[in-house]
């Protein structure tokens, strides 16, 4: 079974899917919400769970070694409704989930965000991930293609590599 790091956790979607697919079992989530960490905690007693992913880029020792690193990392600085602010939201991580990226060396890295960040911001991401040794591929992929009732659609950024950095 892979090992997945979850950064940007939510309640688990990635983990919880990957589970279901027999795919890789969570060893650490990072959420900065406490209702997140709490759900988390119930449904996953034994995996650790960081509250920052800041703090786990300044210090990438906390982070365990794995073969999978998903983060659905915020949207705001993207989103219509986070007024498309771009690198100069706050909000803005991606430069720090770059770096646990390149110390970590995953073997998959895929991440997830609202349609806005064609526009702004996802040039910077894949050209990152493929300055570290990452093939990448991005999808569309609407809401209502899983039946739900609108549309909505969220770019999946899927990144492999068989390069260890080294």
């Amino acid at each position: 079974m892979l090992k997945h790091v979850d950064l940007c956790s939510g309640i688990g979607g990635f983990a919880l899917g990957f589970e279901w697919a027999g795919l890789s079992q969570p060893i650490l989530f990072c959420d900065t919400d406490e209702w997140c960490r709490k759900v988390l905690n119930k449904h996953w007693p034994d995996v650790p769970i960081a509250n920052d992913v800041k703090d786990l880029a300044n210090d990438p020792t906390q982070i365990p070694d794995c073969d999978i690193l998903t983060a659905g990392y915020p949207c705001q600085p993207f989103s219509l409704a986070g007024k498309q602010k771009g690198t100069e939201d706050d909000r803005h991580i991606w430069p720090y989930i770059h770096q646990i990226v390149a110390h970590k060396r995953p073997a998959f890295a895929i991440f997830e965000n609202v349609y806005g960040h064609v526009a702004l911001g996802l040039d910077q991401v894949l050209l990152d991930l493929e300055s570290e040794g990452y093939t990448t591929r991005t999808f569309v992929v609407p809401a209502c293609s899983v039946d739900a009732p609108h549309r909505r659609d969220r770019v999946w950024i899927v990144s492999y590599t068989d390069n260890s950095g080294q």
